[in-house]
């Protein structure tokens, strides 16, 4: 079965409006953006995320060189945990941001973004002793979003498993269909949600299922990123890559400055003395929507750039995120955000934009 065309049929049956996105055909929209966006903020969403991409690790993390790679110890993650962080190259910049799952002691699920997939696998490869088991298991796996405030409900009507001791960053192997798949306690739009690793066989199956609950809409890429920047959260090849260090991006406690991995000089230096430029939030003062690439100004002058930016569905105006200069980065700082003859009024502040998220709800 091909992985990219897996749930293509129950989206083109749903309406979807559909685009290309790193190879595949994606459902951006199907009852509408701020529809899609509310109903997750406010009951249950289904997410199509199959195109994420999954590594198998399987061997000695302390001297494999595994833990050269990451901004963080993966040894110290329990096993039945996750842990997100960075893949880092020698200057301090990001070349990917993943997520770890300790399944054994000796076992690891990589999860990384679809378009640096090849990439990272090669990359992670070219830093193992060639002693341990490294696979790229993407084309089998299948992934499942299901987020807002009653996914919890949904979930225990469907699946066997304790969803109530699931901790945030937790994980349990659960049976389906006869077939072992993984849900985390995980996602990407700060609402309470699960991700449900399974064989690509059975996408079509848990699809139906949880769409059969009344409580249940699907959701597109438009809605997602709508939630994840109400939130505050960032997006590789925007927010992060490989000129964007995790200092500079603002996520410097997603490193762990005393372990020696690539890239760690720069971000302990960095974390010390600071950097020249940092990520801001900012609000805007109207609807406008500030948009990626467009200018940051401040006393008359340039100072940065916009990395995402939407029309908020919750607070009903433009909302983004930038990289600017450090001396202009302060909450309550004045800007306008320009492009061309538009210009936004728009001031700094705090993140989370939306702060009325369930993600860690017990």
């Amino acid at each position: 079965m091909d992985k990219k065309t897996v749930l293509f049929q129950k989206h083109t049956d749903l309406k979807a409006k559909m685009v290309p996105f790193g190879g595949w055909e994606m459902p951006i929209q199907y009852e509408g953006i701020i529809a899609e966006t509310e109903q997750c903020r406010k009951s249950v969403s289904v997410f199509d995320t199959c195109h994420i991409g999954e590594f198998r690790f399987k061997g000695n993390i302390a001297t494999s060189g595994i833990e050269k790679a990451v901004s963080f110890y993966i040894e110290k993650i329990p096993v039945g945990r996750c842990k997100y962080g960075f893949l880092m190259n020698e200057d301090g910049g990001v070349v990917d941001d993943l997520i770890v799952y300790r399944l054994a002691e000796d076992e690891l699920m990589i999860v990384v973004n679809a378009a640096t997939c090849e990439n990272d696998f090669n990359y992670m490869n070219s830093l193992l002793d060639g002693s341990s088991e490294f696979v790229n298991i993407s084309e089998k796996i299948s992934k499942i979003d299901v987020q807002g405030p009653f996914a919890k409900d949904v979930m225990k009507d469907i699946f066997d498993a304790d969803f109530d001791n699931m901790k945030y960053f937790g994980f349990s192997h659960v049976t389906f269909d006869d077939k072992e798949i993984l849900i985390s306690r995980t996602g990407y739009t700060g609402e309470l949600g699960y991700e449900i690793y399974s064989d690509v066989s059975q996408a079509e199956k848990i699809w139906d299922s949880l769409l059969a609950d009344e409580r249940v809409k699907p959701a597109g890429l438009g809605a997602r990123d709508i939630l994840r920047l109400e939130v505050g959260l960032s997006l590789y090849g925007q927010e992060l890559d490989e000129n964007i260090t995790p200092v500079e991006a603002g996520l410097p406690f997603f490193v762990t400055f005393d372990k020696d991995f690539i890239g760690a000089d720069v971000l302990r230096k960095q974390n010390e003395n600071g950097t020249d430029r940092v990520k801001i939030a900012f609000e805007a003062a109207t609807r406008r929507s500030p948009r990626h690439g467009y200018e940051i100004h401040a006393d008359g002058k340039i100072i940065g750039e916009v990395t995402s930016g939407v029309f908020s569905t919750m607070l009903k105006k433009g909302i983004g995120l930038g990289l600017v200069e450090t001396d202009f980065s302060k909450t309550g700082q004045q800007i306008k955000i320009v492009s061309g003859k538009t210009q936004i009024d728009a001031k700094i502040c705090e993140l989370p934009f939306y702060k009325g998220g369930t993600a860690r709800k017990k």
